[in-house]
């Protein structure tokens, strides 16, 4: 008997989703990364802001007042620099901003309920 041809040796067998020839998928990497310096930068700026505006109040109200007109301008400036700028910046602006209108505005909540008059008005 004849034993026939010899085996053809096959290439093994590629798992499926992985395509000979096609390239890497993309690797998308930030332009403007957010790194720790840019945020505390950023909360050291909006902290000086706050304290400069906070501190030409003379009393609870003015000083309420003038922190929402510097917290207001901050978010402004952040959502600037957000779309233009350094997006760590403008996270550190944003998070001191908030904190510091919070605390004026839980001044302005105790004050209202210890003596049941809404002082902003």
């Amino acid at each position: 008997m004849h034993p026939g041809p010899p085996p053809v040796p096959q290439a093994p067998l590629q798992p499926p989703g992985l395509y000979a020839g096609l390239p890497p998928r993309p690797v998308y990497r930030e332009p403007h990364s957010i790194t720790a310096g840019t945020v505390i930068s950023g909360l050291a700026a909006s902290t000086l802001w706050l304290v400069l505006f906070g501190s030409l109040g003379g009393d609870l109200v003015s000083y309420a007042w003038w922190t929402i007109l510097a917290a207001v301008t901050a978010w402004l400036v952040a959502v600037v620099l957000t779309l233009v700028g350094d997006r760590g910046v403008a996270l550190g602006v944003a998070c001191a901003s908030g904190l510091g209108l919070s605390l004026a505005l839980g001044l302005v909540a105790v004050r209202w309920i210890d003596t049941a008059n809404f002082p902003l008005w």
